[in-house]
């Protein structure tokens, strides 16, 4: 039987959870170590830490402090594994746990950051949607049913500090030009939790921590929806 390396519970914050990152940094220790080819599982949240409930009201996506963002599970850690090296990941299966058979999407108010289409909509709004098998449904969306595909939206290695640095002087570099709200965002220390790290490490880390909003050289987020089961990806490896 394939073994669970990582368990979470939906009803305590992930911060509780100290095999959960929101950051990335060298320094965070391996939540856990495989050997290369070995099949496993990950239960993960979902990106909001499960701040957003299946309910009718849109007020969770208005209010989300979206510094918060995203939780990660791992890191895993490949025995073997070395800079320079290409690693490969097999992404056997993809699913929602049994007991949280849901998703949502949403509009962020534009007095939180906005999205894409903030001019159109600039209020909060939210849809949840119900998985049955590999379809979903929406009591917010009557009349609609479509097959969809589960991606895992966010997925990487961790930088080295090299890298960590490139980005955080790339990423400032935008900031300070006054760019649109939300397109580039530096450190958060203040609401990052960063794995097992504890203490004057811990703070260290998270002064520096790259937020995981954008994608970049290691993968990051990617939101590619082909990206599902059967889908082979590779990444390299920086520490």
């Amino acid at each position: 039987m394939t073994d669970t390396l990582i368990k979470v519970d939906l009803t305590k914050s992930p911060t509780e959870n100290e095999m959960i990152h929101n950051r990335w940094h060298p320094d965070i220790p391996m939540a856990c170590w495989v050997n290369p080819g070995d099949d496993f599982i990950l239960e993960t949240f979902d990106w909001t830490g499960g701040f957003i409930k299946n309910d009718d009201s849109a007020d969770d996506v208005r209010d989300i402090d979206l510094s918060t963002v995203h939780y990660l599970s791992g890191p895993v850690g490949v025995k073997g594994a070395e800079p320079g090296d290409l690693l490969v990941v097999d992404l056997l299966d993809i699913g929602a746990k049994q007991d949280s058979l849901w998703g949502f999407n949403g509009f962020f108010s534009k007095k939180n950051g906005g999205g894409f289409l903030t001019e159109h909509f600039p209020e909060a709004q939210k849809s949840i949607w119900d998985f049955k098998g590999m379809f979903t449904s929406s009591r917010h969306i009557p009349g609609v049913n479509f097959a969809g595909l589960i991606h895992p939206g966010l997925i990487g290695c961790l930088p080295d500090k090299k890298m960590l640095d490139l980005w955080n002087e790339r990423e400032q570099a935008l900031i300070d030009t006054n760019p649109t709200a939300g397109l580039a965002n530096p450190p958060s220390p203040g609401t990052a939790h960063m794995g097992k790290l504890t203490g004057e490490a811990k703070a260290k880390a998270a002064a520096e921590g790259a937020r995981t909003v954008p994608p970049r050289e290691h993968g990051g987020n990617c939101d590619i929806k082909d990206l599902s089961r059967g889908s082979k990806v590779f990444f390299p490896v920086y520490v």
